[in-house]
């Protein structure tokens, strides 16, 4: 069956049915005004008989119900949402620039060149009109709200259209009067009979031609399903604000009377907390963005109807594929979300609860914001159980796995339903890894080129270290158990163990002072304590200090949680200290992973997977 019909439509039904409210926008498009210029040249195309580009329009009242509202200056009282028989999909700064121009009595609201909010009367100099197509350009031309146009800083009236009689007299056509100009006429013959002889030539040369004007139309049939018709509209809204995936679906849920902006925002006056700010009160998921719950949601909501199509005997096509794609998202029903959105914000709760066990204190700390939304999903699937050994065990394997794989970069919702079905399986006694488990891999040479933030596997191997009993080597206790405001009032951070000033001095490059390998979780006053010092000086300097006094073999323990050689570090020895690192550090990604990191002696270019 054909989802779309092409045709023509005269542009002044088109205006007509705008104004009388069969045709209006789907409540998702944003409001966009075009500047005078790009008014004017619409109409000089329009006058010239250029094309102005297709018009896309959707039949209402099938699958996509989404909530209406009438084009820019329309009385909504006259374009009640019940009338509206189209909805524009791809033309509305067009129509709508159309329609104020040539449909209504009041100015147009525009812009100037610098984006200054303007009111625009817009008029044909009938003269210039007359010199030909080519001097189009110059006869059209806007005045202000008062249809006056002024000079010398606004202080002189230099051309006044301010009523009737003078427009006749300065023979300024107003082109709010285009499509039907019998008043105008008539009063232009009563003023100035000698005029009208050029007027009717003017009306066959130009007012003809928007009169007679037709638009390629092409119209979606109300058929499409709704995340077909959001799709379409993502591919032919180029010049528009960009939509994202919550913007869609806020506009279908109010066509059935859900504020979803309201649930998700908050509303102080109707004292509605929204979800937004119920996350936030956990510090790891104050940068959370919906279009997130959402995928998380898509997740919930297939794997439910999959394991329904499953418990019911179908198979093949039949069954429903898990997925968080965007065509799934958008397809995601008011009923699902009603179901779900308490339990997967409950979820979203447990696993900001899951990073803090794991010794992550800040969203700065995450690998992957994106590994939060099958971790989210699994966790409300579980609900408590993931506190149980057995099952927390499988879950911090998997997350580690994603991490120092480096898996949940670039387009992953392809891996976020896998994760969620092989995750519970594994959970539920599959003997089978999930895919995250089985495709990771850490390379030995990735450490030498972990040098910054932008990695995934740099930031878990800082959190790691804290998760497996780092101390802090100014205050002497385990960065895991410190609550927020210790964390904060530590200001712990990736510092150098061997300083850059002392190896600067020594030769050493910056490959190799800056790599994962020469950095560790510490304080601020640690760092302040260490300063250019060589690591002999202040390892000394730190064990003897005021506040905690300890001997070397204390020290050296202290050291130790750091997988720091104390040796190395007390005779200053880099080389040795490197090669003690890396074997310690394999070691404890190759725990966490659940998988031994084999040692092949291959190499990975200095800019290989620097950032991700």
């Amino acid at each position: 069956m054909p989802t779309f019909d092409s045709t023509k439509k005269r542009l002044a039904d088109l205006l007509r049915e705008i104004v009388e409210g069969n045709i209006q926008l789907p409540d998702f498009q944003r409001g966009w005004v075009w500047d005078d210029e790009h008014i004017r040249s619409l109409l000089v195309s329009i006058g010239r008989a250029f094309p102005i580009g297709a018009i896309m329009l959707l039949e209402n009242g099938g699958q996509a119900k989404f909530k209406v509202r009438p084009v820019e200056g329309v009385d909504p009282a006259k374009a009640t949402p019940d009338k509206a028989q189209r909805l524009i999909l791809d033309g509305q700064q067009r129509l709508t620039s159309l329609t104020q121009v040539l449909m209504m009595p009041t100015p147009v609201e525009t812009r100037d060149e610098k984006k200054r909010e303007l009111k625009r009367y817009y008029y044909v100099d009938i003269e210039k009109a007359l010199d030909g197509p080519e001097s189009l350009q110059d006869a059209i031309f806007g005045v202000g709200e008062d249809r006056m146009v002024r000079e010398n800083f606004g202080r002189d009236v230099r051309m006044d259209l301010s009523s009737a009689d003078k427009e006749y007299q300065l023979f300024c056509f107003p082109c709010g009067q285009i499509l039907n100009s019998d008043l105008w006429e008539e009063g232009l013959n009563a003023h100035d009979s000698s005029k009208f002889g050029k007027y009717m030539q003017f009306r066959r040369l130009l007012l003809s031609e928007f009169r007679q004007y037709d638009v390629p139309v092409i119209e979606l049939k109300k058929d499409n399903k709704k995340e077909a018709v959001c799709l379409v509209f993502e591919k032919v809204n180029t010049g528009g604000v960009v939509l994202t995936v919550f913007d869609l679906i806020t506009a279908t849920y109010a066509a059935e009377g859900v504020n979803l902006r309201d649930e998700w925002y908050g509303n102080a006056k109707d004292g509605i907390e929204g979800i937004k700010s119920c996350l936030a009160k956990q510090r790891m998921l104050r940068e959370f963005q919906p279009n997130d719950f959402f995928q998380a949601l898509s997740l919930l909501d297939t794997w439910e109807r999959r394991q329904a199509d499953l418990a019911a005997g179908k198979a093949g096509k039949q069954v429903t594929g898990v997925s968080a794609k965007r065509e799934a998202v958008l397809a995601v029903p008011l009923a699902a979300y009603r179901k779900w959105k308490e339990p997967l914000t409950k979820g979203f709760w447990q696993a900001a609860k899951f990073l803090r066990h794991e010794s992550f204190f800040t969203p700065k700390d995450l690998p992957y914001r994106t590994q939060l939304v099958p971790l989210a999903a699994i966790l409300t699937l579980l609900g408590d159980r993931w506190l149980e050994q057995r099952i927390n065990h499988k879950l911090t394997r998997w997350y580690w796995c994603g991490v120092f794989g480096e898996l949940y970069g670039g387009a992953v919702e392809t891996r976020f339903a896998l994760d969620l079905q092989g995750v519970m399986e594994w959970i539920e006694g599959s003997a089978l890894e999930p895919a995250t488990v089985r495709d990771s891999s850490f390379q030995p040479a990735r450490l030498d080129t972990l040098r910054t933030r932008g990695s995934a596997a740099y930031k878990g191997l800082h959190v790691l270290l804290q998760r497996d009993g780092a101390m802090d080597l100014f205050w002497k206790t385990r960065i895991s158990d410190l609550d927020e405001t210790d964390w904060e009032e530590s200001q712990l951070d990736i510092h150098h163990i061997f300083p850059r000033a002392w190896c600067e001095s020594h030769g050493i490059p910056a490959k190799g002072y800056n790599s994962i390998l020469n950095k560790t979780p510490i304080s601020y006053k640690a760092n302040r304590m260490i300063g250019g010092r060589a690591p002999s000086e202040y390892v000394r300097h730190l064990q003897s200090h005021k506040s905690v006094q300890l001997d070397d073999a204390e020290m050296d323990a202290i050291l130790a949680t750091h997988n720091l050689d104390p040796v190395a570090l007390r005779t200053d020895d880099f080389e040795a200290f490197v090669d003690s690192r890396r074997k310690l550090m394999l070691d404890q990604v190759g725990k966490a992973m659940g998988k031994p990191i084999i040692v092949t002696g291959e190499t990975v270019p200095d800019d290989d997977l620097e950032e991700t």
